[in-house]
């Protein structure tokens, strides 16, 4: 598949998850008013925030699309990382949030409708199980991606815990398994925000891609016959899956710098699957120097 195709697909799935999601929230919002269920307009107004999130997805992976120009000289990719950090965000604010109500109604529970709290679950279960296997077919490898996807999988165990809680509630009254499903699911959104906190941030710090050790690299480049020195090495990642590696390399006087360059190039794309590359070949002053590895 090729790298465009893969992103409209990604568009595509996005799209379809979003309409999904709007419109059940629309179901939601006149099902609270018609049962006069303050719950489950609380519940519509979470699912705004899923739809913001992925509209806000779906806006970053058609930017991330635009080809480099003027000051963005890599383009608009990185866009679909803030929009991942945005998403792990709302997560947390939300799992925070279910938690604070979980605890307050296991306090002092009220009354919950449990018949009609089953059948909207029911519905939501079922939207949010086709919008998880829409987002499951895109490329979840780029962050932005399993954003939206994280906070669609979490919603689909809200309403499976929200089924089974109503049931629960519908038959032996107690109604403290509704805030007992809550906090479960606020366990997975907190976990899920976690992830995308920690990668996205990684991408921001510019830290090395995951599983990919700079010293390593560095150690391979020097295993060259003509390599002198390697330092002031850097590797980081623009966006998803788009690492990048920069390098000043010295090699023995008599070597042939663009030969060598091209040599270190190959290793980098064959053992380390790095394909944007910029490495600075220089001579030294003679090749009794010493092979060593400086990063400064």
């Amino acid at each position: 598949m090729s790298h465009d195709h893969s992103r409209t697909n990604d568009q595509r799935a996005l799209a379809i998850a979003l309409g999904l999601i709007a419109a059940f929230m629309g179901f939601e919002v006149a099902t609270g008013i018609i049962a006069g269920s303050l719950a489950l307009l609380a519940d519509a107004g979470h699912m705004l925030t899923d739809a913001l999130a992925l509209a806000g997805a779906l806006v970053a992976a058609r930017l991330a699309v635009r080809r480099p120009g003027g000051p963005w000289t890599f383009g608009l990719g990185r866009v679909e990382i803030l929009a991942a950090q945005a998403n792990g965000v709302t997560l947390l604010v939300v799992g925070v949030w279910v938690v604070y109500g979980a605890v307050r109604r296991l306090v002092a529970p009220p009354d919950v409708r449990g018949g009609i709290v089953l059948v909207v679950a029911l519905v939501g279960v079922g939207v949010n199980l086709v919008a998880t296997f829409v987002l499951s077919r895109a490329d979840r490898e780029r962050l932005n991606v399993r954003g939206a996807f994280l906070h669609v999988a979490t919603d689909l165990a809200a309403f499976v815990g929200t089924a089974v809680a109503g049931a629960l509630v519908l038959t032996t009254g107690w109604n403290r398994f509704d805030p007992i499903a809550g906090l479960l699911v606020a366990a997975l959104m907190l976990r899920s925000a976690a992830s995308l906190l920690r990668e996205s941030g990684r991408i921001f710090m510019e830290a090395s891609p995951a599983g990919l050790d700079p010293q390593a690299v560095a150690r391979e480049l020097a295993t060259d016959a003509d390599v002198a020195e390697v330092h002031d090495l850097h590797v980081w990642t623009v966006t998803s899956g788009f690492p990048a590696l920069a390098a000043h390399v010295l090699v023995s006087p008599d070597a042939d710098c663009h030969a060598a360059r091209r040599r270190l190039q190959r290793v980098l794309e064959e053992r380390f699957h790095l394909h944007h590359v910029t490495l600075q070949v220089d001579h030294v002053a003679r090749r009794e120097q010493p092979v060593t590895l400086r990063r400064q």
